[in-house]
C-alpha cells in the first residue's frame, strides 16, 4: 500500500490549513523567543491578573505583586508571596474546586481534572482551566502539527496513529469529567488534522489492555499510516508485539470486514467500530505476502509510507529506543515528543534532536540547579538566566491554576532556539523514579512493602528497590528477618507489594497491565546487608557517615550494582 495521487492532494489540503492557522502561532513563539525575559514577565503579569479575584490570588496577594513597577520588583514579591509548591500544597483548592466552589484557583470552574499518579493513594487531579486548554493546548497543538509538516510535508497524506489514555476516566462530586490529558492533547488538534485519525475515540475506552491493543492494532494495520504518535516507546514495542502474536488473526479480520470474536470486546465498542470495518481482499493478500517474505513484519514493511514516529526520546526511553531501532522506514523521522506532563504542557520539540522550546508567552518558568534542590535558600533562576549544558528543577507557573509548581524533574539546558533556552527531560528529582511514565514514588514503595509486612506477617531487616532499565523493571532487594525465607516466599511476597502498588499509584496498575513495565525481579540479600553496603560506598566516595541517607527507592547504577553483590548467591530451595 502506497500514497495514491489522491492520498498527496489531501495532504496538501491539510499541510494549507495547518499553514493558515499554526502559521501565526509560530511568529508569536518566534517573537517570544526573540526577547524570552520581556515576554516571561508578561506572562507572569498575565497570569496573576488573570487570578487575582479568586480565593487562591487573594490570599497570595496577587494585588500587591501587580503593583511592582519593575521586573526585579515583580518576581521579588512574587516570591516573597508564593513558596514553591508541591501538589499536596494545592489539594485542598482542587478538592473544594471538585465540590462545586468556583474562582478558587482560576476564575470559574474547570472544563475537567486530568488524573495522574501522586505520592499519596490519592492520585493527581490536575485542574485544567478553558483558558488553559483553548488558549494554550490548542495554540501549542497548531506549533506541533506545523513542525510536523515543515519537517516532512507528506506527513498527513496518510492516516494518523495515536494512542492516549481514556478521555473519560469518572466524575468529580460536582459532575466535572476526570480524564486523559494525552485524550484532550489528541482533541485539540485541528478538525483536518482529526478526520485523519485511525482510531474511533470509544476504542480507548477498553479497559483490558490485550483487547484493547489488538483492536488498536486491527485498525491501524490496514490503513497506511503517515503519522504514528505516542508517548512511550514502549507502546511501540508492545504493540509491535501484538503484530508479532495476532497478524494471522489481523489478516483474516481485514479480508473478511471483521473483528475478530477471539479477544473480549465490549459490546458498545464492537458496536461502534464493525460498520467501520469493510471487506478489504486487497490489504489482506498484502500483509500475507509480506508475511510470506519477512521473518518478522515491521512498521517498515506495513507502513512503507511512514513519515514521522514521535514518542519521547529522553529520560529511561533508551531500553525500548534500542528495541525499536529497525521498526521503521530508513527516512521515518523520529521526534521527540516534547517536554510536558499532566501539569503542564511545558515545551515542544519542534525540530529533529531530543531539545524542547520552552514557551516563554504561554508559561512562566523558574529554575533551580540539581545541586541546590534541595536548598531552600539556593537561589532561583530565569528562563533568560539558564546556562547551556547547565542541569536544573523547574518550577512553573501556568494559567490553569499551578503557582510555583515543582515538576519533579531534572532538565538539561541545550541550545538556544533564536535568544531562548531549549531544554530536555534528564531524570525525575530526588525521590520519583519512572521506567515508563509511571511516575513511582519512594513513599509509595515503601507503603507497599509496609502494607505487604502486614498482612504476610514477614518481617524485613532491610529493603531496597531499583530501576532496570535493560530489562524495563524493577529490581527489589529484600533481607527478610528470618533468614530461611526462600525465594519461592520472597516473590510471593514481592506479588503483594506489586499488588499494593498498583493500588497505590494509578500509572504503576497502567503501565504493569499494559504489559509496558515487566515484572519486577526479586533478591534476597545477605544479613547486615545495609551496614556492607554502607561501608562500601562511604569507603568508595569518602563521605561523611553522618549524611548518609540513601534512597530506598532509586536510579543509581553505583548504588544498583553494590546491592547486587550483596544477594544471597543461589535462589534457597524450599524446605
Amino acid at each position: 500500500m502506497r500514497l495514491s495521487p489522491k492520498d498527496k492532494g489531501i495532504g496538501l489540503v491539510v499541510n494549507t490549513g495547518i499553514g493558515v492557522k499554526g502559521g501565526p502561532e509560530i511568529s508569536r513563539l518566534r517573537q517570544a523567543c526573540t526577547f524570552p525575559r520581556l515576554a516571561q514577565t508578561r506572562t507572569l503579569r498575565s497570569i496573576l491578573e488573570n487570578a487575582r479575584e479568586t480565593e487562591y490570588g487573594k490570599e497570595h496577594h496577587f494585588d500587591k505583586i501587580l503593583e511592582a513597577r519593575s521586573e526585579k520588583e515583580l518576581y521579588s514579591l512574587y516570591r516573597k508571596y508564593n513558596k514553591p509548591a508541591e501538589y499536596e500544597d494545592f489539594r485542598p483548592y482542587v478538592n473544594r474546586m471538585m465540590q462545586g466552589e468556583a474562582d478558587i484557583l482560576f476564575p470559574g470552574h474547570p472544563l475537567l481534572y486530568a488524573t495522574t499518579s501522586g505520592s499519596s493513594a490519592s492520585p493527581k487531579f490536575v485542574p485544567i482551566s478553558d483558558l488553559y486548554l483553548n488558549g494554550i493546548y490548542r495554540k501549542m497543538s497548531l506549533v506541533w502539527m506545523y513542525s510536523f509538516m515543515t519537517c516532512r510535508p507528506r506527513v498527513f497524506s496518510g492516516k494518523v496513529f495515536t494512542v492516549v489514555g481514556k478521555q473519560t476516566e469518572g466524575l468529580a462530586p460536582d459532575g466535572t469529567m476526570l480524564g486523559s490529558v494525552s485524550s484532550y492533547t489528541n482533541k485539540s488538534t485541528p478538525t483536518l488534522v482529526q478526520d485523519r485519525y485511525v482510531i474511533p475515540s470509544i476504542v480507548y475506552t477498553i479497559d483490558d489492555y490485550a483487547t484493547r491493543n489488538y483492536v488498536l492494532m486491527r485498525l491501524a494495520i490496514e490503513q497506511n499510516v503517515t503519522l504514528y504518535v505516542t508517548p512511550n516507546p514502549s507502546t511501540v514495542v508492545e504493540l509491535q508485539n501484538v503484530v508479532d502474536k495476532w497478524l494471522d488473526e489481523f489478516i483474516t479480520d481485514i479480508g473478511g470486514g471483521t473483528l475478530t470474536g477471539k479477544v473480549d470486546v465490549p459490546p458498545e465498542v464492537r458496536e461502534a467500530v464493525e460498520p467501520l470495518l469493510k471487506p478489504n481482499h486487497t490489504r489482506a493478500f498484502e500483509l500475507r505476502a509480506l508475511q510470506s517474505q519477512y521473518e518478522r513484519v515491521l512498521p517498515k514493511h506495513f507502513w512503507p509510507d511512514l513519515q514521522i514516529i514521535c514518542t519521547w526520546k529522553c529520560g529511561n526511553t533508551s531500553i525500548y529506543l534500542k528495541q525499536m531501532a529497525d521498526f521503521f522506514p530508513e527516512n521515518t523521522c523520529h521526534l521527540e515528543l516534547g517536554y510536558f506532563s499532566t501539569e503542564c504542557r511545558a515545551g515542544l520539540a519542534i525540530e529533529e534532536g531530543i531539545d524542547s522550546v520552552l514557551m516563554p508567552h504561554m508559561h512562566f518558568y523558574e529554575f533551580k540547579k540539581e545541586k541546590d534542590m534541595d536548598n531552600p535558600k539556593a537561589p532561583f533562576y530565569c528562563l533568560h538566566e539558564l546556562k547551556e549544558g547547565g542541569r536544573y528543577c523547574p518550577f512553573v507557573t501556568t494559567f490553569s491554576g499551578l503557582y510555583r509548581y515543582s515538576m519533579n524533574d531534572i532538565i538539561q539546558v541545550g541550545s538556544n532556539f533564536i535568544k531562548s533556552p531549549r531544554v530536555h527531560m534528564v531524570r525525575k528529582a530526588n525521590g520519583i523514579v519512572s521506567i515508563t511514565g509511571e511516575k513511582l514514588y519512594e513513599e509509595q514503595f515503601i507503603s507497599a512493602v509496609d502494607k505487604a509486612q502486614e498482612s504476610t506477617g514477614m518481617k524485613l531487616n532491610y529493603y531496597t528497590g531499583y530501576v532496570n532499565l535493560s530489562k524495563g523493571c524493577y529490581d527489589w532487594y529484600f533481607e527478610f528477618e528470618n533468614g530461611r525465607v526462600t525465594q519461592r516466599k520472597a516473590n510471593a511476597f514481592a506479588a503483594i507489594v506489586d499488588e499494593n502498588l498498583k493500588k497505590l499509584n494509578i500509572e504503576y496498575e497502567s503501565k504493569r497491565n499494559s504489559f509496558r513495565l515487566k515484572n519486577p525481579e526479586v533478591f534476597l540479600l545477605q544479613r547486615d546487608s545495609f551496614q556492607k553496603f554502607k561501608e562500601f560506598i562511604l569507603n568508595r566516595n569518602h563521605r561523611d557517615a553522618s549524611r548518609f541517607k540513601p534512597n530506598v527507592l532509586a536510579q543509581n547504577e553505583e548504588h544498583h550494582d553494590v546491592i547486587h553483590h550483596l544477594r544471597q548467591e543461589g535462589n534457597q530451595q524450599e524446605n
